[in-house]
């Protein structure tokens, strides 16, 4: 028998199993993959209990809305979950997926757009396809992980300039431009609408302001942003007057819609050049037909029902002014997402996100190292339409309590008991 060579790759997955995994035996089934029971609302069930739920992307509240639900369950009926089969691209296409691209395309103020399976893949594929070896992309360095993903694809220049620092970008766009000048390739900057961690939107209208300096196209995630601002819901680029200027706009339906899907919207060309090129759509099943027709719905909702958004921002200064009088960091953030910073090692986190739970009643996410820096954590909030002030004044009650804990030292004292 020949002598093998080399190790198991399996040996160095049993050893260092990642940032996360190494928590997993302490962690998992509670602050990691934790299982939230019930309708999704603002109270459901965790391990039992009825808990206030600021962790589900649920933002106007469609998820359970009696429309939506009918809607979602008559198509299913309908159809059944298997038609179109296939992909998009061979025999996945349909009136109402071209209906649903369309009415998407005149949501955001452009004249076309591109439907996704899934945003995440889709964002992936969309730079894998836009950039080619000649070209430089240029992004912020806080995007999302489907931004790193595709940018890491790219196999020519990228450049990550300082999270919303417009003298960072220039700097790098300068880099870029000599580079494109030699290669004969393109810019691409890609930025976020809104940032899904710290809730400050991406500055958009000082990025567009450098095409007055440097050629570039700007391609814009705004899975935060749609449907929660601007006046009429079309997201970042419309709350800060620079819709038109962007010249490829991406959301999800995960956030706003409660739903499966995403989408690019642009000019009419690149889109067909996506649509032909994404390889995570041409090899992949097309969205089944109950998912488009409710998606179908939830946009109508979108643009003909604006008290959901408005009572989504009513629950949004609620909670964000409460926290704030009650003398929390909020960082920077201008949107919906709603961070709370605390400084506390990863044990003290643990503990005192149990006593959230257990004691007060209150689930939220919680973001530790590597995330961010050793020594700090993020509480992360996402509020909806469908929480109440009731809702608003036990959680701000709540985070006081466990605050004062904190800072008395008891989560230090909990986690090393814990430990012995």
């Amino acid at each position: 028998m020949a002598e093998q060579k080399g190790n198991d790759i399996f040996d160095k997955i049993r050893k260092d199993m990642g940032p996360l995994g190494r928590w997993a035996d302490v962690a998992e089934g509670y602050f990691i993959f934790p299982k939230l029971e019930g309708q999704i609302g603002p109270r459901m069930k965790f391990q039992g209990k009825e808990v206030i739920v600021w962790s589900v992307n649920n933002y106007l509240g469609l998820a359970n809305h009696p429309e939506v639900r009918k809607v979602d369950a008559e198509a299913a009926a309908r159809w059944g979950l298997a038609y179109p089969m296939g992909s998009r691209l061979m025999s996945g296409a349909t009136e109402l997926h071209d209906r649903l691209e369309q009415q998407l395309a005149d949501f955001v103020g452009k004249p076309a757009a591109a439907l996704l399976n899934f945003g995440y893949q889709g964002m992936v594929s969309a730079i894998d396809a836009l950039l080619g070896r000649r070209d430089v992309v240029v992004y912020d360095s806080e995007s999302h992980a489907c931004i790193v993903d595709g940018v890491r694809l790219h196999h020519g220049r990228r450049f990550a300039f300082e999270h919303n620092n417009m003298e960072s970008l220039e700097r790098h766009l300068q880099s870029a431009q000599k580079i494109v000048e030699k290669t004969g390739g393109g810019i691409l900057v890609i930025t976020e609408g809104v940032f899904g961690m710290r809730g400050d939107q991406g500055d958009l209208r000082g990025i567009v302001e450098l095409k007055k300096k440097y050629n570039f196209r700007l391609l814009v995630d705004d899975a935060h942003g749609f449907g929660t601002l601007g006046k009429t819901g079309a997201g970042a680029g419309e709350e800060q007057g620079v819709q038109d200027e962007i010249d490829i706009y991406f959301s999800t339906f995960a956030k706003s819609m409660a739903s499966i899907g995403a989408f690019f919207a642009g000019e009419p060309d690149v889109m067909k050049y996506l649509k032909y090129n994404m390889r995570s759509q041409v090899f992949a099943k097309s969205l089944p037909m109950p998912i488009v027709e409710g998606n179908l719905k939830r946009l109508e909702m979108l643009r003909t029902q604006p008290e959901h958004k408005e009572r989504l921002w009513a629950n949004v200064r609620a909670l964000q002014g409460g926290l704030r009088a009650a003398g929390f960091d909020l960082g920077t953030t201008n949107s919906c997402v709603t961070p709370v910073y605390l400084n506390g090692t990863i044990p003290e986190a643990m503990a005192l996100v149990r006593d959230l739970r257990e004691n007060h009643h209150v689930f939220c996410s919680i973001v530790v190292y590597p995330v961010v820096p050793k020594g700090m954590m993020i509480l992360r909030l996402i509020p909806t339409a469908a929480h109440t002030q009731a809702d608003i004044d036990q959680t701000i009650e709540a985070f006081v309590a466990v605050k004062d804990k904190l800072e008395a030292g008891a989560y230090k004292q909990a986690a090393a008991a814990a430990q012995q």
